[in-house]
């Protein structure tokens, strides 16, 4: 069997995993974080200024991308950085008033960062396609709908987060089963196998400090488990975009 149909069957048994589970429903206390303090008249202030440096690195990562040359992975990278703007925005909005309504928009900039991600990393490494306009409008489409899917469940009362969960999860599937197979990168500028190692990590971490918002908050007292969780995140997504410009090249 060949890498890709690997890869595809990978995904499938994802699909089929979620398929056969049944519905996932959000937690009742899912808006009901740890930190509830306020600042300078912003709500739940950490939770929402912690997503500032998800605008500041995908700024820098669309500027700093106006000066190198072109790519198979170049639009997906910048949707990418577009995506991680969008999160900043959505998140901050969700955390200053938390509800389902809210949620949504937060929920929707981090399905796009996902999809960019994942065809992204198959345009450097599998197919040039995988990082074309319509490979990407696909991805960003089946994102999108993946969230709206979510909200209408919960607008019917029967909450189901599993298009949202695959959407969210196929990457941190296919990268690291990529990396294991040896998939290797087609040119120079193609991120290096350490980011992708070194992203998978912060999503892990993120992942944990998130599900650990209460414990984290109640033992440190100062900081939430979701608020790290937001620069866990931030943190992954500049070491992957510092690694392709170091790998890159400085321009000049």
């Amino acid at each position: 069997m060949n890498q890709r149909r690997i890869l595809a069957s990978l995904a499938a048994l994802l699909a089929l995993g979620l398929l056969l589970h049944g519905p996932i429903a959000q937690w009742a206390s899912y808006h009901a974080f740890a930190d509830q303090r306020g600042w300078l008249g912003i709500p739940h202030a950490a939770d929402v200024l912690s997503n500032l440096p998800f605008a500041l690195i995908g700024a820098w990562a669309l500027w700093s991308a106006r000066a190198r040359p072109r790519h198979d992975a170049s639009l997906a990278w910048r949707a990418f950085a577009l995506a991680l703007l969008a999160t900043a925005a959505g998140s901050a909005l969700y955390h200053w008033a938390p509800g389902n309504a809210s949620l949504a928009f937060d929920r929707l900039p981090i399905a796009w960062a996902c999809a960019a991600l994942l065809c992204a990393f198959f345009a450097e490494r599998l197919d040039a396609r995988c990082g074309s306009p319509a490979a990407l409008a696909v991805a960003l489409l089946a994102a999108s709908a993946s969230v709206l899917l979510w909200w209408l469940s919960e607008a019917a009362g029967r909450s189901d987060l599993r298009p949202y969960l695959f959407v969210q999860f196929l990457p941190m599937l296919l990268v690291p089963a990529a990396l294991l197979m040896r998939l290797r990168p087609r040119f120079a500028a193609a991120a290096p196998d350490a980011a992708w190692w070194g992203v998978l990590l912060g999503y892990a971490l993120a992942k944990g400090l998130e599900l650990g918002d209460h414990a984290v908050f109640d033992q440190l007292g100062l900081v939430s488990g979701h608020t790290l969780k937001h620069l866990a995140a931030a943190g992954a997504a500049l070491w992957l975009l510092a690694a392709r410009r170091i790998s890159c090249g400085s321009p000049r």
